[in-house]
């Protein structure tokens, strides 16, 4: 049985203040919740129901989750977690995605998997980029928040003390299936309804253009604009 306490202390975590407070986030279901675990993440709250076979939780009823839960239908399994502390390093010789101000928590789950996907392992954010410890962004990412390391940072230091090429999407670059592309490197993609801010787009060393192939349609959701273009980097 869950206690007024517990109930309290996992259902705060959905406000950023307290997870930041706490340094706590949520994770829910069998997929998020077991890649968690197998990349040695260690809970400091796990619930689960019987029909769960993982490791060793607080046994919780159907009722029980439903209230701990942040999603529509409860899978199984809750667990809170502590937030890894990740400091901002030199960015080795390999790819990176670097995110300017990405809002959408949905956007950014779907990113974070993305990345995972292409075995990019390190996405540096913005500050003002969605806080990928949100639940919601956890929930997105199917797992593949385990794998990826997130680092909050200030993007433009980040990318004035490197010699390594830093890649951005814009209306006015080249296209992306003409151009070089190395295997290392920055990524920028830029917020959803302004793109990459004016002080980071200075920074940019080669601006790539995804071209439309029909004039007039909409343009890209950049989570989508994310997967094309890490597909074309690996694709060479």
């Amino acid at each position: 049985m869950i206690s007024k306490n517990q109930l309290k202390a996992v259902r705060q975590l959905e406000m950023k203040k307290y997870r930041t407070r706490e340094g706590l986030f949520v994770a829910e279901g069998p997929k998020v919740v077991g890649d968690l675990l197998r990349c040695g993440f260690r809970p400091a709250m796990l619930f689960a129901t019987p029909e769960w076979n993982g490791s060793d939780a607080q046994l919780v009823t159907d009722d029980e989750l439903r209230k701990l839960s942040f999603l529509q239908h409860p899978q199984q399994v809750l667990a809170v977690f502590p937030i890894p502390d990740v400091q901002p390093a030199a960015q080795k010789s390999q790819l990176a995605l670097v995110l300017d101000g990405v809002q959408d928590p949905g956007n950014l789950g779907t990113i974070i998997r993305i990345a995972d996907w292409f075995g990019i392992s390190t996405i540096f954010c913005s500050e003002d980029t969605a806080d990928a410890w949100n639940p919601k962004v956890v929930q997105a990412t199917m797992g593949s928040i385990a794998r990826v390391q997130i680092v909050y940072c200030d993007l433009q230091q980040l990318l004035k003390n490197t010699t390594l090429p830093v890649y951005g999407t814009l209306l006015d670059g080249n296209n992306i299936y003409e151009q070089e592309l190395k295997p290392e490197g920055y990524i920028v993609m830029g917020n959803e309804g302004n793109g990459i801010s004016a002080p980071i787009r200075q920074l940019v060393t080669h601006r790539l253009l995804i071209p439309s192939f029909r004039p007039g349609a909409e343009s890209l959701n950049v989570a989508i604009a994310t997967a094309i273009t890490c597909s074309e980097f690996r694709r060479r």
